[in-house]
């Protein structure tokens, strides 16, 4: 069996602005700091504390402009901020949109790299800058992932895979997700539990036993304390557990890579705006469906892990179904729309929609079963 597993160097958890963590930051960042956050997280002042405690040894310019689903025009206007000020190391500190802005920011202020050339799997070249990563949602995994998304030409979303924009640090601190609200916990719960399914069946020939028990573990820990985070949301103990499943199931799929529900879940955001997570709640289940055709087994060996209750009897297909069949209550159970119809999606723009999931060849090939355009616009039939 031949593999590779890639993974930052350091993982620290628990309160981001102790003194040691704050020392490790400042000692990896250097004296002038880019931080790259957005401007809600700005207006709550959650990540004053850390900027603060890190002021006091460094220079820290923040730069707060960044949107759901980013833009190069804002990728573009981080990396400006930091040549302005010779930034010296990078912060993402935010949900997976900033801290995929910080990644490529790092990138390119270390080595003015061309993105149009590092587009796709392991074409960036480096150097970057240092780079620490601190989510404030549990369900990207983007503080341990070699992977950032950028929406390009106003609708089409574009990756950069690398482990060269793997951070040096990822410093999780579950108290910054205590103030999520219950609609963002559960899309980006839901999320991680993507991650971790995708990456357990990816077709991905780098697939391997090390990727496999993550994506199991992150299911347990996900499946277990989603519905806790959600309906209590300063439940400390569920919350430490969703931000250390959605970081198991990063590491997970940045090594086993995600597949046709990303695939079809990027042309929900990049065309409507949705959510990442809700987005990929939608085609959730009628990507399994489509895909438990061929494969029943391989979602039958993780669905107690997601659902230790789970009671389907014996047979790979019927414990598949069941599963797929709990995933599929996971929104309106947790307070979610349930249809591309709920969110404003009119059913025309569902052959549009198709043949843009057909563009995300780097997902599609890791896909248990082939997927076509006209397979794409069946799941999202089914979806609306």
């Amino acid at each position: 069996m031949q593999f590779s597993f890639h993974t930052p160097p350091a993982i620290l958890s628990g309160p981001v602005t102790d003194p040691e963590r704050v020392r490790r930051l400042a000692a990896c960042l250097g004296p002038r700091i880019l931080a790259v956050s957005d401007p809600g997280l700005t207006a709550l002042g959650l990540g004053d504390p850390l900027f603060d405690a890190l002021g006091t040894d460094a220079e820290v310019t923040l730069f707060d402009a960044v949107e759901a689903d980013p833009s190069r025009a804002t990728l573009d206007a981080a990396i400006e901020a930091g040549r302005s000020v010779g930034a010296t190391g990078v912060l993402g500190f935010g949900g997976g949109s900033s801290l995929d802005v910080a990644k490529l920011a790092a990138l390119v202020l270390g080595s003015n790299e061309d993105l149009d050339a590092a587009w796709g799997v392991g074409q960036a070249q480096g150097p970057r800058l240092p780079l620490a990563l601190v989510p404030t949602t549990a369900g990207t995994g983007s503080e341990v992932t070699p992977v950032s998304i950028i929406t390009v030409g106003g609708e089409e979303k574009r990756g950069v895979s690398s482990p060269v924009i793997l951070p040096d640090l990822a410093l999780l601190d579950a108290t910054l997700t205590l103030g999520l609200p219950p609609a963002i916990t559960a899309a980006t719960g839901i999320d991680a539990m993507v991650h971790a399914i995708e990456a357990y069946a990816s077709a991905s020939p780098n697939n391997n036993p090390v990727s496999k028990g993550l994506a199991r573990q992150a299911l347990r820990l996900l499946g277990g304390h989603l519905h806790r985070a959600v309906r209590t949301g300063d439940d400390l103990p569920a919350r430490e557990a969703m931000l250390a499943g959605s970081m198991l199931a990063g590491m997970a799929f940045a090594n086993a890579p995600v597949a046709a529900v990303h695939a079809l879940a990027y042309p929900i955001g990049g065309m409507f705006h949705v959510p990442h997570g809700l987005s990929n709640a939608m085609v959730l289940a009628p990507v399994l469906r489509f895909n438990a055709v061929t494969a029943p087994g391989l979602y039958a060996e993780i669905a107690r892990d997601a659902f230790p209750d789970l009671d389907a009897g014996d047979g790979a297909q019927a414990v598949a179904s069941a599963f797929i069949d709990r995933l599929a209550a996971l929104p309106s159970d947790l307070g979610l729309p349930e249809r591309l119809r709920d969110l404003d999606i009119p059913r025309d723009a569902l052959p549009r929609m198709a043949k843009a999931a057909m563009l995300q060849e780097r997902l599609l090939v890791n896909n248990p079963r082939p997927v076509t355009e006209r397979d794409a616009l069946a799941i999202y039939e089914q979806a609306w």
